[in-house]
């Protein structure tokens, strides 16, 4: 691309962004990437804050400290994906894939995950205080050490997700799917005793 045309980035299109993407390039602030292909890409420690990347496919990406705040990830497919030490927050992640995804140590404070499919995701020691999680499917999600503070868990699916040692205090687990738990001992942790 000249440096005319990467001057005036506002004017670039899908493909700009993804070929500016995939050559390396770790400034992608308010990109445009909506159902990009960035299956596999190298994205460690890019700042995408702000990134419209609905529908775009991440899978096996590598997001391992990169920036996402507050970026639009709706129905992405991050399935495999690392996104270790990634900032999340106020993520758009509604309906995301993020099947087995990497999240270890991972802030998704206030991020929104409705519906998002979380399955078998590593999400030990992960900040998710205040996340939006409702109707998530955790199933056999890895929560060790997460920070769950003030979460939705609404009608969530949490059956052998591993919460031990998960800061479920304040969390709202009505009508989750908690099968395979110690319901008394995770009432008592939401209470905060």
């Amino acid at each position: 691309m000249s440096e005319k045309h990467e001057e005036n980035r506002s004017n670039w299109t899908v493909d700009d962004w993804t070929k500016y993407a995939k050559a390396g390039n770790k400034d992608l602030k308010d990109a445009y990437l909506r159902d990009a292909d960035l299956d596999g890409a190298n994205l460690g420690d890019a700042d995408l804050e702000g990134a419209y990347l609905v529908g775009a496919n991440l899978r096996s990406a590598n997001l391992d400290g990169a920036n996402l705040k507050g970026a639009y990830l709706r129905g992405a497919n991050l399935w495999g994906a690392c996104l270790r030490r990634a900032n999340l927050g106020d993520a758009d992640l509604r309906g995301a894939n993020l099947k087995e995804a990497h999240l270890y140590g991972a802030n998704l404070e206030d991020a929104n995950l409705k519906g998002a499919n979380l399955r078998f995701a590593d999400l030990r020691r992960a900040n998710l205080w205040f996340g939006y999680l409702e109707r998530a499917d955790l199933v056999g999600a890895d929560l060790w050490g997460a920070n769950l503070w003030g979460a939705n868990l609404k009608e969530a699916y949490l059956w052998r997700a591993n919460l031990e040692g998960a800061d479920l205090e304040a969390a709202d687990l009505e009508g989750a799917d908690l099968q395979g738990h110690d319901l008394d001992n995770l009432r008592m942790r939401v209470a905060g005793f």
